[in-house]
C-alpha cells in the first residue's frame, strides 16, 4: 500500500516536471520573441515550476526511507519539508513577477516604454496551458487526495494556480493586441498576485502539518468513541496527536479502576494500543498513560479533552502530598 502510494506520488511529480520543462521552453521563448510580457511572466512561472518539480521528487525520495534508530517513524516529515519548500519557491516566483510587470506598467504610465503588439501565436501558446493546466489540476488533485502526500496536494494547488494565471495571461495578450498594450503588463501583475495566494496557502497547510498541534475534533471524537468498546476503560481524559507525513501517532490518557493491579491496567492499555491501531488505518503508533479514574474527568466533553494538559509532579515536587 506504501509502495503504491509513493509510486503514484512520484508520477504525479514526473508529469508535472516534463509538461512544465516543456512549457517553460516554449512561453518563454514566444514571450520574448513574440513581445508579450504576460506569455514572459507565464514563462518565468513555468520555469519556477521546474526547479521545486525537481526539490519535490527529492524530497518524496527522501520520505521513503526506512525507519531507523534516529527516526523511529520514519522520514515521512519531508513531504511536508517538501511542501514548506513549495510555498516558498512559489512565494518569491510571486514577488520577482509582480515586480517587473508594475515596473512595465508604470513605463507605459510614464510614457517610457513602446508597445509593440504581441504576436498572435502568443494568444495560442497562452490557450493552450489553459487546456493543459485544466487536465493536470483536475489530475493531480485526484493522486492528492488518494495519497494524503502534502507535496502532491501542494502540486496540485499550483497546476490550478497556473491554469488561473494562464488565463489572466490570454486576457491581457488578447486586449493587448487589440490596441490597449498596457493590460498585457497589468495581466502579468494580476498573474503575480495569484502565483503569491498560492504560496501563502501552501506554506500555511504545509506548517500546520509540521507543527505538534491537537487532533481534529473528528478524529477525537472517532477516538472516543472506539475507547467506549474497550472494556475497562472509565474515561480519556487527555488526546495529542502528531503527524509523521501521511501517519499519525497518538499520545492518550486514559482513566481506570483505580482498585485494578499494575499488570491489569497494563492488559488495558494493550487493549487500547491494538484496538485503535486496527480501527483507525493511518494510525502508526498508539502511547497511553492510565491512571484511577477520577470524578473531575467524569463528564468532560471532546472539546475539554482536546485542552486539557495533566500535570505530572515528582514525589519530591511539594504539591505532590497536597
Amino acid at each position: 500500500m506504501t509502495h503504491e502510494r509513493d509510486t503514484k506520488s512520484l508520477h504525479a511529480v514526473n508529469l508535472g516536471l516534463g509538461t512544465n520543462i516543456l512549457l517553460a521552453i516554449v512561453k518563454t521563448t514566444f514571450g520574448i520573441l513574440g513581445h508579450s510580457p504576460a506569455l514572459l511572466a507565464e514563462g518565468i512561472n513555468s520555469t519556477s515550476d521546474v526547479a521545486y518539480y525537481i526539490a519535490a521528487s527529492i524530497f518524496i525520495r527522501m520520505a521513503n526511507k526506512p525507519a531507523d534508530s534516529d527516526h523511529p517513524y520514519g522520514h515521512r516529515q519531508f513531504e511536508s519539508i517538501g511542501s514548506l519548500l513549495i510555498g516558498a519557491f512559489v512565494v518569491t516566483t510571486a514577488l520577482a513577477v509582480f515586480w517587473d510587470a508594475v515596473d512595465k506598467v508604470w513605463d507605459f504610465a510614464d510614457g517610457v516604454a513602446e508597445y509593440t503588439t504581441s504576436h498572435p501565436f502568443a494568444l495560442y501558446v497562452a490557450l493552450g496551458t489553459i487546456f493543459i493546466k485544466i487536465f493536470l489540476s483536475q489530475y493531480t488533485r485526484n493522486l492528492g487526495r488518494e495519497t494524503g502526500n502534502p507535496v502532491v496536494q501542494a502540486l496540485a494547488f499550483d497546476h490550478r494556480n497556473d491554469l488561473f494565471s494562464a488565463s489572466a495571461a490570454t486576457i491581457g495578450i488578447f486586449l493587448g493586441q487589440r490596441g490597449l498594450p498596457w493590460v498585457d503588463p497589468l495581466a502579468g501583475a494580476f498573474v503575480a498576485i495569484l502565483i503569491f495566494r498560492t504560496g501563502l496557502f501552501i506554506l500555511r497547510e504545509s506548517s500546520t502539518d509540521l507543527m505538534a498541534i491537537i487532533p481534529s475534533h473528528d478524529l477525537a471524537e472517532r477516538v472516543s468513541d472506539i475507547l467506549k468498546t474497550v472494556d475497562g476503560v472509565t474515561q480519556l481524559e487527555e488526546l495529542q496527536a502528531h503527524r509523521f507525513g501521511p501517519h499519525i501517532v497518538l499520545n492518550l490518557t486514559i482513566g481506570i479502576d483505580g482498585a485494578l493491579s499494575v499488570y491489569q491496567g497494563d492488559h488495558i492499555s494493550t487493549r487500547v494500543e491494538e484496538t485503535l491501531l486496527n480501527s483507525i488505518p493511518n494510525v502508526r503508533r498508539v502511547h497511553v498513560h492510565y491512571h484511577p479514574a477520577e470524578a473531575d474527568h467524569a463528564n468532560m466533553s471532546i472539546d475539554e479533552i482536546l485542552k486539557s494538559e495533566r500535570k505530572y509532579k515528582s514525589p519530591h515536587h511539594p504539591e505532590y502530598y497536597e
